[in-house]
């Protein structure tokens, strides 16, 4: 399984912003630490699911071989 960095800031108004950095766009938050880890686990998974999707319809109809790549 992978591994990625979360960075986690504390806002003025009392949120927690996290953002994913090797991944564009993955962004979320929480009124507290945890609420925040849940939520930019499922937007995480979100976004990858999307992007996957993407990426077939792009290909549908080429020759493409798909296989794992596990990192």
């Amino acid at each position: 399984m992978q591994s990625f960095t979360a960075i986690y800031e504390h806002t003025d108004d009392g949120w927690w912003v996290v953002s994913v950095l090797e991944i564009p766009g993955a962004h979320s938050q929480g009124r507290t630490l945890e609420e925040a880890r849940e939520m930019i686990q499922d937007a995480v998974r979100l976004l990858l699911e999307v992007r996957r999707e993407d990426a077939e319809r792009e290909t549908e109809g080429r020759e493409v071989i798909r296989e794992t790549l596990e990192v």
